[in-house]
């Protein structure tokens, strides 16, 4: 792999963070709680950080490892993607956010299994670290809330 075909995937990663980040702007405009329009704000500042990671990761024309591997709890595969809505609960929308951490986790890695080049196999699952990062970050805040009785 070449540094042009790297920065074409971060390229393609950093596009994926602006659509994440327009889907919980969105969302945040469209919910009516407050507290759920905080939480999809702070979704969409999250995604913002990843982009801002991944420009500077595109501008720097190195080829380095950014992202180490988390935990993966798979907590967001044990429940059905809810609907965005109006009345959704705190629970709800901490699954609607982790099912589309999940998603953009199971994307790359799809895209490193996929791959031939190992240089670029490493590239997917980082970019895969990444999101597998931010999915435990809301299946923590999905059981926080969902199941206070294990505080």
């Amino acid at each position: 792999m070449n540094l042009s075909e790297y920065k074409e995937i971060i390229k393609q990663a950093i596009a994926n963070e602006v659509e994440a980040r327009k889907f919980y702007d969105d969302a945040a405009n469209t919910l009516k709680d407050p507290y759920l329009k905080k939480l999809f704000a702070s979704l969409a500042e999250e995604e913002k950080k990843h982009r801002d990671i991944l420009t500077k990761i595109y501008t720097s024309n190195t080829m380095d490892r950014y992202f180490s591997e988390s935990r993966d709890y798979k907590v967001a595969e044990t429940v059905d993607e809810p609907e965005l809505s109006l009345e959704m609960k705190p629970a709800d929308a901490f699954a609607l956010a982790m099912k589309k951490e999940e998603a953009a986790m199971k994307q790359y890695t799809g895209m490193a299994a996929m791959c031939d080049d190992d240089e670029k196999r490493q590239v997917f699952l980082d970019l895969a670290a990444m999101e597998r990062d931010h999915k435990l970050k809301m299946e923590s805040a999905f059981i926080d809330i969902g199941y206070p009785e294990v505080w």
